[in-house]
């Protein structure tokens, strides 16, 4: 029998000989564990750093009940399945520090999510969320947000209490305009909200006064406030592909844009995909140094 066994191993055989639609399927990992009666903390990683688990792109629409009792998991990516409903066991889970759960097909967190007490990074970018719990402002040490690329069009006003949050991506969403919670998180170092419906950007951005890098292209934005030139940490300013004609003159006050940038993923003004109002494009075509010497002589002239 063992011959027989190790002849089916070696023709990629499943020696369990378990069929699905006439198939011979290989077990994964996990149920391979569970299957033998081996404890489910032996799937865990034990690192330098976080104990974690990930069950990523594996076709999955349910999570398996078995990993709420892993309680001391701090890492847990569940990413690139077919998740459609996250259980609100995920309350249990309270040592988690990073979760991701980008690429399913989720359409709402449970309330739960809000015990999460020790989370500092959530990932939930590409799914079908229509709105954010409320509950999710209780984790106090987020400082990590993404939910780019699905449908959101508003967030809770209690997510002016996620004072640590230092990086923010609302980018490929619905919004119409920049949520008013979002200026309450000055210590937002990242803000991106590119490719939505925005028209405007409010006079409150000069709140964020630790933002270094603000990404807001592809949106209908028509001008550029003035207070936006006093948030002077910015090093990245993109604004490309919008509805842009003329630039506010004190933008010559963002000392730390470094270039006139062409390449999206430099730092410094992305501004040359607007329709701009001459001279403005051949100003800009001569570099930051030309654009802030016209700006400044405008103001003051």
């Amino acid at each position: 029998m063992g011959a027989e066994q190790s002849r089916d191993v070696s023709k990629g055989k499943n020696p369990r000989g378990i069929w699905l639609f006439g198939k011979r399927q290989r077990l994964l990992p996990w149920e391979d564990t569970l299957l033998s009666g081996k404890d489910p903390r032996s799937l865990l990683k034990r690192g330098m750093h976080f104990v974690s688990f990930s069950l990523v792109t594996k076709g999955m629409s349910d999570v398996p009940d078995f990993l709420w009792g892993l309680s001391e998991v701090q890492k847990l990516n569940l990413s690139c399945n077919r998740l459609l409903i996250l259980p609100p066991a995920v309350g249990k889970l309270d040592q988690i520090v990073v979760l991701n759960l980008s690429g399913n097909r989720l359409k709402y967190l449970p309330k739960e999510i809000g015990l999460l007490k020790s989370m500092k990074v959530l990932f939930v970018n590409m799914n079908c969320l229509t709105e954010m719990p409320g509950d999710l402002s209780l984790c106090q040490k987020l400082e990590v947000l993404s939910l780019s690329h699905n449908c959101v069009s508003q967030l809770p006003a209690s997510f002016a209490d996620l004072t640590r949050l230092r990086k923010l991506n609302l980018s490929n969403n619905h919004f119409v305009h920049i949520p008013i919670c979002v200026f309450s998180l000055k210590g937002l170092d990242f803000l991106h909200v590119g490719s939505n419906q925005l028209e405007n950007i409010a006079e409150s951005i000069e709140l964020l006064v630790n933002l270094q890098i603000f990404i807001a292209e592809s949106n209908n934005i028509h001008s550029l406030p003035r207070s936006l030139c006093s948030v002077t940490s910015l090093e990245l300013l993109d604004v490309d592909h919008n509805d842009l004609q003329t630039l506010p003159d004190e933008l010559y006050l963002l000392h730390r844009l470094a270039k006139i940038a062409w390449n999206p993923m430099d730092k410094g003004l992305h501004v040359i995909h607007n329709p701009l109002s001459k001279p403005l494009p051949e100003v800009v075509e001569g570099g930051l140094e030309m654009l802030f010497s016209y700006l400044k002589d405008k103001k003051h002239g």
